[in-house]
């Protein structure tokens, strides 16, 4: 099987913080003073961070229950679903899109791939500026309460302050084609509607720990959609599809999307409609 990129689609975007988010690190132990559930840092400026896997591994895990696909493959401490039987997977539009094990055979790559999200310089600069429990981060005390004894158990949580914008991020996502048929561009440029919906699943649900205690609510800002054709990769611009201030917005047009996203890749079909500029 021969399989060749025929041009990518970059999703850009903020991630905004509407409720405080916690998204978990190195546990401080046994230490005196040391934080229960603290949040992952940057190790060079000792910023928190959205790491690429998390944000992934949510939108996955949410698009999955949304197919009520069952979970059946074990990854450390989690479990994902993994389509197991080829016709299965021609079929599945999350193992297509998020990807599956290598050692599935008949897979062919990954979709979709995502950066990590540093915190923006404007938002460092006005954490800093606060009296906050810890850099950047606001500390949130809860009290689990033992349903047998009552006995109250208090932890902190460390939590990134409501308000707080990460970005730019970056998903990339890759338009294949293949010899054999395995991969069909036009196929591949209809799943890019998985991410769209992927990403207002998350602002439905929550982003890290605690959702069900109020933290983790996100919203995605200034969106961009752009796309590098392989028949112009290395041009000095990329193809803009279009701006989206919310991803309601994005959403609302996303058939006009995916069809300009066809026309920058030379897959227009005759007679569709026109695309978003």
């Amino acid at each position: 099987m021969s399989v060749h990129a025929i041009g990518r689609a970059f999703v850009t975007f903020s991630i905004r913080a509407v409720t405080g988010l916690h998204i978990g690190g190195r546990g401080g132990g046994l230490e005196i003073g040391g934080m229960d559930k603290p949040v992952i840092r940057d190790p060079l400026t000792n910023q928190p961070f959205i790491p690429g896997s998390s944000l992934k591994g949510k939108m996955r895990s949410l698009s999955e229950k949304q197919r009520a696909l069952p979970s059946n493959w074990r990854i450390g401490e989690s479990k994902i679903h993994v389509c197991e039987e080829p016709s299965d997977y021609a079929a599945c539009p999350v193992c297509r899109v998020f990807g599956t094990p290598g050692e599935k055979a008949f897979s062919t790559p990954t979709r979709l791939l995502v950066r990590d999200v540093q915190l923006k310089e404007e938002s460092a600069s006005k954490l800093d500026s606060l009296s906050l429990d810890r850099p950047y981060t606001e500390v949130k005390a809860e009290v689990a309460i033992d349903r047998v004894t009552s006995a109250a158990t208090p932890r902190h949580l460390e939590r990134v302050p409501a308000g707080a914008v990460f970005g730019p991020g970056e998903m990339v996502y890759t338009v294949y084609t293949s010899d054999d048929g395995s991969c069909d561009p036009h196929q591949d440029v209809n799943l890019l509607r998985v991410v769209f919906e992927a990403m207002q699943l998350l602002e439905h649900d929550s982003l890290g720990g605690s959702g069900s205690r109020g933290s983790g609510k996100v919203a995605f800002e200034e969106i961009q959609i752009t796309v590098w054709s392989s028949d112009n990769y290395f041009a000095t611009e990329p193809q803009s599809v279009g701006s989206f201030p919310t991803l309601t917005e994005l959403i609302a047009e996303g058939e006009q999307v995916l069809d300009c996203v066809r026309e920058k890749l030379n897959l227009r079909e005759t007679g569709s409609a026109g695309g978003h500029s």
